[in-house]
């Protein structure tokens, strides 16, 4: 299954750089592992946000759900999650 992935990520301004930065280099880390696995297949920013739009592809929404919670950043995600369905015309 395909599914669109709308984050904004909501790290309280007051973390400490270094924290920031370790989870940031994390999160790129896990990112690239989930590129390797299938799973993330690409990512967008969002211009003027902290925030990004990604396709994810997983079995199900509970193996999306654990790709996502595998993500540093989590605790601090706003997540939205649309489930892609093939459009007759793509067939």
């Amino acid at each position: 299954m395909e599914f669109l992935v709308r984050t904004e990520n909501r790290l309280p301004a007051d973390t400490p750089g270094q924290t920031r930065d370790q989870l940031c280099k994390a999160e790129r880390e896990r990112a690239m592992e989930l590129r390797a696995e299938g799973v993330l297949k690409r990512l967008w920013r969002v211009p003027g946000r902290n925030a990004t739009i990604g396709l994810y592809e997983a079995e199900d929404p509970a193996a999306l759900h654990d790709a996502l919670t595998s993500l540093p950043m989590w605790p601090w995600m706003d997540v939205t999650v649309e489930p892609l369905a093939t459009h007759p015309q793509e067939r």
